[in-house]
């Protein structure tokens, strides 16, 4: 079922329930103020009747209840009756004496609670006990037949009341609600028209600050990530075909002339080296590549456990120097814990040492001394500070934002070797972990990575 179709149900069906309990409202009010005046005549008639028949007290006896005769006017319906009893329930008089009297068992409770309302047969009765002059009590009843032609009436013009009012209701429901989808249907036109190819386009958002101008805004806030998302993997596929095609290249040069040409021992000694480095410097570039498609893939089947972290910072300066024996880390540490818990961290320890390795490897690689320093600020709630200073040529201001891209490389900086992949995969690690870093740098000032450790749960 459609929106405008379901909005339009639920309209009538709630209007309908407030006007049918305010329709039955209005016949139960209209229904008792109507008998209750006609309780209030027959009250009036009884009160009245008794009276003046009571002034006459001496003439009054007992009626016998008659039969009436074959042909006589009184077997003709009637729709009032006015009696009148003494104290031992006797009739004394009635209007229409061919009625058989009450019951004594309801005229003894019309002497117990003073007056009464009651039913007797086809009539609704009214009953009181009176005194006469002379002090005597007497029971009189007006009875009558309830004339409900008013109620009827009042049925039907409720009835057809409701019947013009819901039908107004679902028109005009079905109206308003195709007005409010209205904007719904035109940004679903905007959205279908939207093409894989040209993701530059966004929905345009209303001037109303409304819930579905939140909603355009949100989706086009999601445009503005798949166009990102989309802009990056084609980065990454021509950065991925560049990275791997130039080493091959090399590599493939340097085997045609060592085929093609008679060299010296130390030549065949040098081409073999470079094409060693080439090799090495493809497998970090697929090794580094596997990893980030890991991460980005298996994020929740990583697995965390508690590791010290000087002990990881170490073991990754200690991996380092072994790669590169020229390579030196300096480390400083302040306000060492005094117990060895607030040493601890929840961590993947080969993927954090992964970030830390190559951190580290970028700090030195771009130091002229190849020296970096790192300092580490323990803290008891956990939320551990590491800075990791190298005194390189800095990363240039409009560089900054985008060191963490996959191959992305600054330009002054292209001479030295690397594949651009290190600081994404750091940065992935770290978020994974939820470690937060910033990067503060100047040209010829170095560069300092500061990584945050966020606070333990208590």
């Amino acid at each position: 079922m459609q929106i405008r179709s379901r909005l339009t149900l639920q309209f009538i069906f709630i209007t309908a329930g407030i006007f049918i309990l305010a329709l039955f409202f209005i016949y139960l009010q209209f229904r008792n103020h109507t008998r209750n005046e006609f309780f209030m005549v027959l009250e009036s008639n009884a009160r009245m009747t008794a009276d003046m028949i009571l002034r006459h007290e001496d003439e009054l006896k007992p009626l016998a209840t008659q039969q009436p005769q074959e042909g006589s006017s009184h077997k003709l319906p009637y729709s009032e009756n006015i009696m009148i009893y003494n104290s031992a329930f006797q009739r004394v008089f009635a209007i229409n004496a061919y009625e058989a009297p009450l019951a004594t068992k309801t005229l003894e409770n019309i002497r117990k609670l003073k007056s009464n309302r009651f039913v007797n047969g086809k009539f609704e009765a009214f009953g009181a006990l009176v005194a006469s002059q002379s002090g005597r009590e007497y029971i009189v009843v007006s009875e009558g037949v309830f004339d409900d032609s008013r109620l009827r009436q009042l049925r039907n013009i409720l009835s057809i009341t409701f019947l013009l009012i819901i039908g107004s209701v679902a028109a005009g429901g079905w109206f308003y609600a195709g007005q409010a989808l209205r904007p719904v249907s035109k940004i679903v036109e905007e959205v279908d028209a939207l093409l894989p190819t040209d993701l530059s386009k966004r929905v345009r958002t209303s001037a109303e600050n409304d819930e579905l101008s939140h909603l355009v805004m949100t989706f086009n806030h999601l445009l503005d990530r798949i166009e990102h998302a989309f802009r990056m993997q084609r980065s990454f596929i021509s950065n991925v075909s560049h990275e791997l095609k130039n080493p091959l290249a090399a590599m493939d040069a340097q085997l045609q002339l060592a085929l093609h040409k008679s060299l010296s021992p130390d030549d065949y000694q040098q081409i073999l080296k470079s094409l060693h480095d080439d090799v090495r410097g493809l497998t970090d570039t697929a090794e580094k590549l596997l990893q980030l498609a890991k991460l980005n893939s298996e994020a929740a089947e990583i697995v965390f456990s508690d590791i010290r972290l000087d002990e990881i910072i170490l073991q990754s300066r200690d991996m380092l120097q072994k790669i590169h024996p020229d390579y030196t880390v300096v480390l400083e540490i302040k306000d060492m814990p005094e117990t060895e818990e607030q040493l601890l961290i929840k961590a993947n320890e080969p993927l954090l040492r992964t970030a830390l390795l190559n951190l580290f490897d970028n700090g030195c690689k771009f130091s002229p001394d190849h020296k970096v320093r790192v300092n580490i600020r323990f803290s008891d709630k956990g939320a551990h500070t590491v800075c990791i200073q190298d005194n390189g040529p800095g990363i240039p201001a409009q560089d900054l934002k985008r060191i963490f891209e996959p191959f992305f490389r600054s330009t002054s900086n292209m001479h030295i070797k690397g594949s651009g992949v290190g600081l994404s995969l750091v940065e992935s690690i770290l978020r994974l972990h939820k470690i937060s870093i910033d990067v503060e740098s100047g040209n010829g000032n170095g560069t300092i990575f500061r990584l945050r450790f966020a606070e333990k749960a208590r």
